[in-house]
C-alpha cells in the first residue's frame, strides 16, 4: 500500500487530492498549521492521518518525514495570497512574506523529506497560472509561482528516478479566496467564469484530479500541467 505525504493537506486542494488518493487505497497523511482545518479534515475523511507542521521548520518537517516512513508519494500544496497588486504600489515586505508563505516552504519540506523517499517516489507541487500568463497586476505573486515552478526540471534530472511534477492551477474555489466576503465572492466568480473558456470556476476536485495523475503515473516527471479553465488563452 503506498504512503502519500501531503503537506498542506488540511484543506482546499490539498485535501481534495487526499481524499482521491485514500479512495485509491494509499495510505495518506496530511500536514498543516491549522489545527481547526486539520480537525475538520478528519471529521470528513476519518481515514486521512493528520499531523500538526509548519513546513518552514526543516527539523520537524525531517522529524515528520521519519515518523511516516518510506513515503512514495510527497505532495506539497503550501499557498498564500499575497503579492497582488501593480508593481509600483507593491509592499515590497509583503512581497517577502508571499515568497517566506509558499516558496520556502516548498523548499524546505522537500529537502527535508528528501532522506525518506523511495526509490521511485513521486514529488508534486503547486504552482499557479500567474507564473505563465502576462496578467497586470501579478508581477509579485506571478514570480512566487515561477520560481515554485522553476523547481521541477532540474529535481526532475537531479532527483531521478524519483519524478518530480507540478500543476499549475488557474481560478479555484478554495479558501485561497478568504479575502472576499461571501456575499462577494458569487458576483466575482461569475465576472471571472464568464471571461474563461470553460465557463466556470474550478473546484479544489479538479486540480486534485491532475495531481493524483502527476503522483502515480510513472511515466510523467519534469512536467508542469496547466489546469486552468482555459486563463493562459482567455
Amino acid at each position: 500500500m503506498p504512503t502519500t505525504l501531503i503537506i498542506g493537506g488540511s484543506s482546499g486542494i490539498g485535501l481534495a487530492t487526499a481524499a482521491r488518493l485514500s479512495t485509491l487505497g494509499d495510505i495518506v497523511h496530511i500536514a498543516g498549521r491549522n489545527v481547526t482545518s486539520l480537525s475538520e479534515a478528519r471529521r470528513q475523511h476519518p481515514s486521512l492521518i493528520s499531523h500538526e507542521l509548519d513546513a518552514r521548520d526543516f527539523d520537524a518537517v525531517a522529524s515528520l518525514a521519519a515518523e511516516v516512513g518510506v513515503v512514495d508519494r510527497l505532495i506539497v500544496t503550501v499557498s498564500g495570497n499575497k503579492g497582488v497588486g501593480p508593481l509600483a504600489d507593491l509592499d515590497l515586505e509583503c512581497l517577502r512574506s508571499a515568497f517566506d508563505e509558499k516558496l520556502w516552504p516548498t523548499i524546505t519540506a522537500l529537502k527535508a523529506a528528501l532522506p525518506h523517499l523511495a526509490h521511485s517516489a513521486s514529488v508534486t507541487l503547486v504552482g499557479a497560472i500567474t507564473a505563465r500568463i502576462g496578467m497586470p497586476e501579478t508581477a509579485g505573486i506571478g514570480s512566487l509561482n515561477a520560481a515554485v515552478e522553476g523547481l521541477v526540471a532540474p529535481l526532475a534530472a537531479e532527483l531521478a528516478p524519483v519524478r518530480v511534477n507540478a500543476v499549475s492551477p488557474g481560478y479555484v474555489d478554495t479558501p485561497w479566496w478568504s479575502m472576499l466576503d461571501d456575499e462577494a465572492r458569487p458576483a466575482v466568480f461569475k465576472q471571472i467564469a464568464d471571461g474563461l473558456p470553460t465557463k466556470r470556476i474550478a473546484a479544489a476536485d479538479d486540480i486534485a484530479q491532475v495531481i493524483e495523475l502527476l503522483a502515480t503515473n510513472p511515466n510523467i516527471t519534469g512536467t508542469v500541467i496547466e489546469s486552468d479553465g482555459g486563463a493562459r488563452v482567455a
